[in-house]
């Protein structure tokens, strides 16, 4: 297997854990607020972030270290909320 094959198969996956992510919130099967979200949006852009260090493009590139960010943030509100609010 080439390595831009291996990396479009990595950035696809990645790209499907992301649009999943937004599906499940349309179906409101998760939370925006929730861990499993913010865990699909950050597994997904880290996987097109490997993906880009091989196929390289620049501005997909910023979007998705954005995309981490917020990822992280999410996580971050998440564990800061009350343990009764947390679900």
């Amino acid at each position: 297997m080439s390595l831009s094959l291996f990396a479009d198969i990595i950035g696809m996956s990645g790209t499907f854990l992301v649009v999943l992510a937004f599906f499940l919130i349309q179906l409101e099967k998760l939370s925006p607020k929730g861990m499993a979200y913010n865990l699909l949006n950050l597994t997904g852009a880290i996987l097109l972030l490997i993906s880009l260090c091989i196929n390289f493009n620049l501005a997909s590139f910023v979007i998705e270290i954005f995309w981490i960010a917020a990822s992280l943030v999410g996580i971050y509100r998440y564990y800061q909320r009350e343990p009764a609010q947390a679900s």
